[in-house]
């Protein structure tokens, strides 16, 4: 019998309703995101506004749609820039081998060897910051774990012999790398990209909470927890509804990540 894959399953659901919910709020919100009204100041959550307003008296559930399309857009671009660049480098490093590697994987680990927090807070310190200078920042960051990973699984993969077969019927080498060994390693490509967009989101969040990601008037879930620090014991609900759908962003995510993983080891 099949096991099922709760993991994935339920990873599934949680992202599939918050990410219907962002998709929403591209076209629609209760209110406007950043209108500010003296009236409506601290109010707790009610059916006027389901997360209730801040200290500005705007509709923190309308911030919060926002700041999760920010953040949802910021990871989709990083992890299309990581992934794009890096399954290119760690596939001809990962079958040819020779100096290519060499030299491409030395590159490769020069970057990898800082921490990808620190290395991503200095480049935004010295080009600064904004929604298109944290997506390239964080997209280079990004490359050397893809490439790394899809190096592993070419290696793996370049002395099977539906390659053989594939050079004695005269595939060229481009041929193979992309119509024949990718399309054998899209697994471990689908469960590292989950895991490169769940720590896109957690990267984003992190240099907006900083102040050193995406700038006003762009909302963002990061600084909206940041900005909910200075009104935690007279509007907790603003930090209690950003960090919960944060929280159930990034764990919806993991847990697609660890269910893709669990059904390649099936």
């Amino acid at each position: 019998m099949k096991k099922r894959n709760w993991n994935l399953r339920i990873g599934c659901c949680i992202t599939g309703v918050l990410v219907l919910m962002i998709i929403v709020g591209i076209f629609w919100t209760p209110y406007e995101p950043n209108a500010m009204s003296s009236a409506d100041k601290q109010m707790a959550p009610c059916l006027a506004h389901l997360f209730g307003t801040d200290q500005f008296g705007r509709d923190i559930f309308s911030r919060v749609l926002e700041g999760g399309r920010t953040s949802l857009f910021i990871a989709v671009c990083t992890v299309a820039i990581g992934a794009g660049v890096g399954i290119v480098v760690g596939s001809l490093t990962g079958y040819f081998g020779g100096w290519l590697d060499e030299v491409l994987m030395r590159l490769n680990d020069s970057v990898a060897a800082f921490p990808s927090i620190l290395l991503a807070l200095v480049c935004v310190s010295v080009f600064g910051s904004g929604k298109y200078k944290i997506i390239l920042t964080l997209g280079i960051l990004f490359i050397p774990s893809f490439a790394r990973i899809v190096r592993g699984e070419f290696v793996k993969e370049r002395n099977r012999d539906y390659v053989e077969n594939a050079k004695i019927m005269g595939a060229g080498p481009f041929r193979i790398l992309f119509a024949h060994i990718l399309p054998n390693v899209k697994t471990v490509l689908m469960s590292s990209m989950a895991i490169g967009f769940n720590n896109a989101v957690l990267a984003e969040a992190s240099m907006s909470y900083l102040s050193m990601g995406v700038q006003p008037p762009d909302a963002s879930l990061g600084r909206m927890l940041s900005e909910s620090q200075s009104a935690l014991f007279t509007t907790p609900w603003y930090a209690i509804c950003t960090g919960t759908f944060l929280v159930l962003l990034i764990l919806g995510i993991s847990l697609v990540g660890q269910g893709l993983q669990e059904r390649e080891d099936l």
